[in-house]
């Protein structure tokens, strides 16, 4: 197994309109610290590779990263991850919202299986996740979202901004597609997926083939 090289991983997400956050892959620090003053302070730091499957385990993350932190982070990623093979260090946007999940397993008996949840203890420990086999619609995207225990959380709960259910169906509905035309794909996990009530983005991103 392999993971999409970032590159790659832009191209499928580009092709199925999958909204992303502002993300750009570096080995070079003051390239890196360029491109972290053009998108805004703060942001997050984390490595991307072919066999790094967790990237907060190997301390391949950093999140929340001021301009006067940039220099300190940026070397203590690459003092964690010294050794492994990585494709570089993304630097990326901070955005701000509900966290959710969103993934695609290539089951042997039932094809490309869509799965939704909401992110954090709730996907981990609760397991309060909804499953379809694709393909899927506009409809059934919304009810995966609805029939979530932990919905109301999304839909305002206690004077909480609303998220845009709309853009989360549209995202799943572009997995549910791509899943059935990407057949060399085995697995896809977006996770966190940030969603606030203007928009859906990608945060986090592993596409394994």
């Amino acid at each position: 197994m392999n993971i999409l090289s970032f590159q790659e991983t832009e191209i499928i997400l580009s092709k199925y309109k999958i909204p992303y956050c502002k993300t750009e892959i570096f080995n070079s620090k003051e390239k890196a610290f360029l491109f972290a003053k053009k998108i805004g302070f703060p942001v997050v730091l984390k490595i991307h590779g072919q066999k790094v499957f967790h990237k907060s385990e190997v301390g391949g993350v950093k999140v929340n990263v001021f301009e006067d932190e940039f220099d300190l982070s940026w070397d203590e990623i690459m003092n964690n991850v010294e050794g492994r093979i990585i494709e570089g260090i993304l630097v990326q946007e901070m955005v701000h919202g509900n966290e959710v999940a969103i993934g695609m397993n290539r089951d042997d008996q039932f094809g490309p299986t869509i799965m939704f949840g909401l992110g954090g203890i709730f996907i981990e420990i609760i397991k309060d996740v909804s499953l379809r086999v694709s393909p899927i619609d506009r409809k059934e995207a919304l009810e995966m979202i609805r029939e979530l225990k932990g919905f109301k959380i999304l839909d305002g709960a206690r004077g909480k901004q609303k998220a845009n259910i709309e853009s989360l169906a549209n995202m799943l509905v572009s997995i549910s597609n791509l899943s059935l035309k990407e057949d060399h794909i085995k697995s896809i996990d977006f996770n966190p997926v940030i969603v606030n009530k203007s928009k859906a983005l990608v945060a986090d991103f592993r596409i394994i083939v």
